[in-house]
């Protein structure tokens, strides 16, 4: 190993560079490109990525919505195009029935889905806003931050159907004058006093409970609005282990047998698999990160071989002074060393290039897109990539230089001695 310190070896190695500065650019700008590509490629899936896990924090990814439609078929006397409608009961049967399910939390809403929102007011502010009737299961699967000193919907709200109410930032703001204390205040929902427990933060998740939502337990909805035992729908999250496909298919069936709908009806029952689109988005992210590194390794390679060539000339064009240094007692192991070491070199320097170059692209992508309304965030490469991708490249560099070397030693001092 002491060649790599040695300063005429370096001293060889930087001349022999140098008398081919143009081609040695050309074939480094190749390698450089190949990690370049592999680093902004990866580092772009990954801010994918990284988009929607952030997207995903709001709520469980195992989940799925379930709603009831009308059937399409007749069945045990019921005609065609008679209306569902979920009841509470579903989940106990659901709960018992479908051992997959992690949480079920049925819900109600007043202003979604075709229902007029409600009149809200406080004082002489009003305004229309939608109402959603919810358990505390509901944040097991679509977490609320709330602000300090507020709380979300409890049992004891539900067992008392309190009239209760948490609200959102834009709500709040609306409502309530700046500095005014918003936690114990009070608001009307449709002519009722309900008093605020908590605030929520914004989020961007719609019918998972936007910035003007407001929450109140399931048990007043019911009583305010005389819904009975009647569901909207049902949001529902999985073991994070099992097929969410499947516990959806069970969850269908299972509400088909208790509501006497058809076994092969598919439109008795609406569905969104929240679980399934994840997995696919994912599935997408990993193909484009195993798609950066085909071509990110392809494109080295391509480079890397283009090293060798170089190296090769080199090699034919110094046959006279690898003759001199032979005679003079080199042996063929300090010859083949020098011309793999100049190969991994070569390599390196274009690797770290790349990689710095890239770094500073995804730099870029990240500061563009930061505020952008996209699941798209903190575009980076883990670093155990980086080392991989370097030792890849180190390893190909040896090998390549393999070729130009074993050409170097197999030339007899005597022979090209001889050499015009």
């Amino acid at each position: 190993m002491r060649f790599l310190f040695d300063r005429n070896t370096w001293q060889e190695i930087f001349g022999s560079i140098g008398k081919n500065k143009i081609r040695t650019i050309i074939t480094i700008v190749g390698v450089l490109w190949g990690i370049f590509i592999y680093i902004t490629l990866s580092g772009a899936s990954k801010g994918m990525d990284n988009g929607f896990e952030r997207m995903f924090e709001t709520i469980a990814r195992n989940s799925m919505f379930v709603w009831a439609q009308s059937t399409s078929m007749p069945n045990e006397g019921f005609k065609t195009g008679r209306q569902l409608q979920l009841k509470l009961g579903d989940v106990t049967m659901i709960e018992n029935r479908i051992p997959e399910v992690q949480y079920i939390a049925p819900r109600n809403v007043k202003g979604f889905f075709g229902s007029t929102p409600a009149r809200v007011g406080r004082g002489k502010e009003s305004g229309s806003y939608p109402v959603f009737g919810d358990f505390p299961t509901f944040t097991k699967i679509a977490p609320k931050k709330i602000y300090d000193g507020g709380r979300f919907i409890n049992d004891e709200d539900i067992e008392k159907a309190r009239k209760v109410c948490v609200i959102g930032e834009r709500t709040e703001k609306e409502l309530f004058k700046k500095g005014e204390k918003t936690i114990g205040g009070f608001i009307e929902i449709d002519d009722v006093f309900f008093q605020v427990v908590g605030v929520h933060k914004f989020d961007a998740s719609g019918g998972f409970g936007g910035d003007g939502d407001i929450f109140i337990p399931f048990a007043t909805f019911k009583k305010l609005y005389n819904t009975g035992d009647n569901v909207g729908w049902f949001s529902i999250a999985a073991y994070d282990d099992v097929d969410v496909v499947k516990v959806e298919e069970n969850i269908k069936n299972l509400l088909k047998n208790i509501h006497k709908v058809h076994p092969d009806d598919e439109r008795a029952f609406g569905s969104f698999n929240l679980g399934e689109q994840f997995g696919k988005i994912i599935g997408f992210a990993k193909g484009i990160t195993f798609l950066s590194l085909i071509v990110g390794i392809a494109t080295i390679l391509a480079g890397v071989i283009g090293i060798g060539n170089i190296l090769l000339i080199s090699v034919k064009e110094r046959t006279k002074e690898l003759g001199v240094r032979r005679a003079l007692g080199a042996t063929p192991n300090e010859v083949r060393s020098q011309i793999i070491l100049e190969s991994v070199f070569l390599t390196m320097i274009a690797g770290v290039m790349g990689i710095i170059l890239g770094a500073g692209t995804l730099s870029l992508i990240s500061s563009f897109t930061k505020d952008i309304d996209f699941p798209y965030t903190n575009p980076t490469v883990p670093i155990p990539y980086v080392i991989g991708a370097l030792l890849i490249m180190v390893v190909l560099g040896t090998l390549i230089g393999l070729i130009p070397a074993q050409r170097a030693v197999s030339i007899k001092p005597i022979d090209a001695l001889r050499e015009e």
